[in-house]
């Protein structure tokens, strides 16, 4: 019986094991598949571009950034059209689960300007990050670069639709 149970647990062990690598592989995979678009935010201080991974289907927009650790400085990922369903803009709420880098968190308006920026949020936390009113899009960037680039709510963001 002892046996049994080692045997077990070095089984539980080895599965769990494989879906931690299994899941970096799949987001390694689904990164070379996506596509990328510029996103341009107009700020104070001048313009900012930035060359994003799209997530515009509801798969993508669920996985999101999950298991990244090698974003680029100037990428991230676009959530457009949020949601995916073409229901029109509502009120979103993101989390962090499973999300090893700190992110920006820019929610976009219908008129392209921000509605606010969750700076910094903390890796892996399942607290919800809202958006606090209806949007059409979600920019995700490193935590931190808005702030470095003086990046504020009611900038303009703009992209190829």
């Amino acid at each position: 019986m002892k046996l049994l149970a080692m045997a077990s647990l070095a089984f539980l062990l080895g599965a769990a094991a494989c879906t931690g690598r299994d899941a970096a592989a799949t987001a390694s995979d689904e990164r070379a598949k996506a596509p990328l678009t510029e996103v341009t935010i107009a700020s104070a201080n001048g313009r900012h571009v930035f060359r994003v991974e799209v997530a515009d289907t509801p798969e993508k927009q669920q996985r999101g950034l999950m298991y990244r650790t090698d974003i680029p400085k100037d990428g991230g990922m676009l959530f457009a059209p949020y949601p995916p369903d073409g229901g029109g803009p509502r009120e979103a709420s993101f989390w962090m689960k499973n999300t090893p880098s700190p992110l920006d968190i820019i929610f976009i308006r219908p008129d392209g300007t921000i509605a606010r920026i969750a700076e910094n949020t903390v890796p892996f936390s399942e607290a919800q990050v809202p958006s606090g009113e209806p949007v059409s899009a979600v920019l995700e960037l490193n935590g931190g670069r808005s702030a470095e680039l003086g990046i504020a709510e009611g900038d303009k963001v703009s992209w190829n639709k």
